[in-house]
C-alpha cells in the first residue's frame, strides 16, 4: 500500500500523543480516509478530519494491518538519512545534538532511529554498529546470518555510538570499558525491547543491539518445526505434576522459543506459572515473569528459592549455568513442581554428563529428569523462489556417510521476498531424549554420553540430523543447512 497524504495532515497527525488506534490513509480536496482499530480511533479520526476541514471516512482494521500502515507512516515522517555524514551540520553540532538531544530532528538521531526501524521491519535479531580502519559499517543478523546493511563515513562512528549510549542510559563519556544497557521503543503498535552492549576496540567502540519484539505472537509447538511424534512425547511429559524438562543447544538455537511454546500449551487459569529470565523475551498474560538483576542479588538460583514460597505449579528457569542453580532446580522438581529450563551443550545426551560434571548426583538426576530436548535452527528455503536441484557430489558423499542417499533437493533461486538469499525464516530441528528406566540405569552408572546416545537411538530416538534430513525431503531446508548445524 502507499499513503497519499499532504504534509499538513501528517503534521496534524503527529500532534496526537496516542496514535495506536487510527491512521490517515488517503485524502483529496474534500475527503480523508482512515483505518481505525476501535471506537476511540473513530473519535480521533473524526476530530482530525474536522481540524483539517475535511469529511471523514473510516474503515475498521485489525492491529496487524494498522501496524503495517504505521510503519509506512514512520518511513514518511523519518525519511531515511543515507547521506547523514554529508549534512551541512558539522561534527561539533552533531555531538551537541546527540549528547544533549537538543534537536529531535538531528541527522544522527534520525539515522539511528531509521536503522532500528529497518532492522525490525526486516526481522533482524541483532544490529552491529562497528568501525573498520576506513569506514563505519552497520550489519543486520537475519535468519542467523550477518549481512552488511550500509557503510558510512568513519567520522560519524563516535556520534552514532554516543546516540545509542544516550538511548540506553549509558555513560557517554566512558569509552575505555564495556557497558551494557537497554532501550525500549514503540514502532507503530509494536513494543520492542533492545539489549545494548558497547565494547572498546582498536577501531573505536562497537555497539551490538539484540532486538526482542515483545509484541510478537507466541509460536505453538507445531509452528517451530516439531514432528507429530515429538509433540506427542513432549506434551506427555508436560502433563507430569513434577520433574525437569531441559532444552539444550548453543546460543541462538531457539531454546527459549521452544520453552514458551510449551508454556503456551499448558498455561491455564488453574496453574500458577512463574519464570525467571535474562532477558524476558516474550510477555504472557497470566504468568508471573521476573527479570534477573545481579545488582540486587536476584539470580536464577536465588529467584528459584523465592519462587518456592509462592505456591507455583510450573517454574521456568532461563538457564542452568552453575551447580547451585542445577541443585536448586532439582530440589524444586522433587518437591512437587514441574521445572523447565535450558542448558548450553551440544546435544541431548551430553547434557546428562554436563550436569554430573556440575556436581549433581546421578541418582538425583535419574529421579527428577523427564526429558531432554536438543535443538538447532536451520534456514527455511524461500517458498516464493523454490526449485528442485540436483545435489552436489561432495554433499552426496557426506550424506552417504550417514546412510542417506539424496540425489536432489529444493533450493531458493533468490527473489525480492528473500532479498536474493534463497532463504526466508528459520525452523527447528530436534532430538528428544526420553529419560526412561534404561536411561536412568545408565545415569546411575555414570555412563558416558556416547553410550547414552547409542541406547537412546536403539530405543527410537530420532537425532537432530535425522530430523533435519526429514525436512530436506519435505523441501523445508537444504542438506548444507543440516550439515552445518549438526556436524559437531
Amino acid at each position: 500500500m502507499s499513503l497519499k497524504l499532504s504534509e499538513r495532515t501528517i503534521e496534524k497527525y503527529k500532534e496526537f500523543v496516542d496514535k495506536s488506534d487510527f491512521i490517515p490513509i488517503e485524502e483529496n480536496e474534500s475527503d480523508i480516509w482512515f483505518w481505525v482499530l476501535n471506537d476511540e480511533g473513530v473519535k480521533k479520526a473524526d476530530y482530525l478530519a474536522f481540524t483539517l476541514g475535511l469529511k471523514s471516512h473510516v474503515q475498521l482494521k485489525d492491529r496487524k494491518e494498522l501496524l503495517k500502515a504505521m510503519e509506512e507512516m514512520y518511513n514518511l515522517i523519518n525519511e531515511e538519512t543515507e547521506d547523514a555524514e554529508q549534512s551541512d551540520v558539522n561534527e561539533e553540532s552533531f555531538e551537541e545534538n546527540i549528547i544533549g538531544v537538543t534537536y529531535s530532528d538531528a541527522p544522527i538521531v534520525k539515522l539511528v532511529n531509521q536503522l532500528i526501524v529497518k532492522a525490525v521491519q526486516q526481522n533482524a535479531s541483532d544490529i552491529h554498529f562497528e568501525g573498520t580502519k576506513d569506514y563505519f559499517v552497520v550489519r543486520f543478523r537475519i535468519d542467523g546470518t550477518l549481512h552488511d546493511y550500509k557503510r558510512f563515513s568513519k567520522k560519524i562512528q563516535e556520534t552514532v555510538i554516543s546516540r545509542i549510549k544516550v538511548m540506553a542510559n549509558l555513560d557517554v563519556a566512558e569509552t575505555r570499558r564495556p557497558q551494557d544497557g537497554a532501550i525500549r521503543v514503540n514502532i507503530g503498535t509494536r513494543t520492542v525491547d533492545i539489549r545494548v552492549s558497547v565494547v572498546p576496540s582498536i577501531t573505536g567502540e562497537k555497539a551490538a543491539l539484540r532486538i526482542l519484539d515483545t509484541s510478537k505472537e507466541l509460536l505453538g509447538l507445531e509452528d517451530i518445526g516439531m514432528s507429530e511424534n515429538d509433540i506427542k512425547l513432549f506434551e506427555e511429559k508436560l502433563r507430569y505434576p513434577n520433574g525437569i524438562i531441559l532444552v539444550t543447544g548453543p546460543t541462538g538455537s531457539g531454546k527459549t522459543t521452544t520453552l514458551y511454546a510449551a508454556l503456551k500449551r499448558i498455561a491455564t487459569r488453574d496453574k500458577n506459572i512463574m519464570t525467571i529470565e535474562d532477558p524476558i523475551e516474550y510477555r504472557i498474560d497470566g504468568i508471573t515473569q521476573v527479570q534477573v538483576n545481579p545488582k540486587l542479588d536476584l539470580t536464577f538460583s536465588n529467584a528459584l528459592k523465592y519462587f518456592l514460597r509462592q505456591d507455583p505449579d510450573v517454574i521456568l528457569v532461563g538457564e542452568i549455568r552453575d551447580a547451585e542453580t542445577a541443585k536448586t532446580a532439582i530440589a524444586a522438581s522433587l518437591t512437587g513442581h514441574l521445572v523447565l529450563s535450558t542448558v548450553h551443550t551440544n546435544d541431548a545426551a551430553t547434557t546428562l554428563a554436563r550436569l554430573i560434571d556440575m556436581g549433581v548426583e546421578p541418582f538425583l538426576l535419574a529421579s527428577s529428569l523427564l526429558l531432554v530436548i536438543g535443538q538447532r535452527l536451520v534456514r527455511r528455503v524461500c517458498s516464493s523462489c523454490k526449485v528442485e536441484v540436483e545435489t552436489k557430489d561432495e554433499i552426496k558423499s557426506m550424506l552417504l556417510e550417514y546412510g542417506y542417499k539424496i540425489d536432489s533437493h529444493f533450493e531458493g533461486t533468490g527473489c525480492d521476498r528473500c532479498k536474493n538469499t534463497g532463504f526466508y525464516g528459520r525452523v527447528g530441528i530436534f532430538e528428544l531424549l526420553n529419560i526412561d528406566e534404561d536411561i536412568k540405569k545408565l545415569l546411575i552408572k555414570k555412563a558416558d554420553a556416547k553410550e547414552i546416545r547409542k541406547v537412546a537411538i536403539e530405543k527410537g530416538m530420532k537425532t537432530m540430523f535425522d530430523d533435519g534430513m526429514d525436512k530436506v525431503r519435505e523441501g523445508v531446508t537444504t542438506p548444507e543447512e543440516v550439515l552445518l548445524a549438526t556436524r559437531l
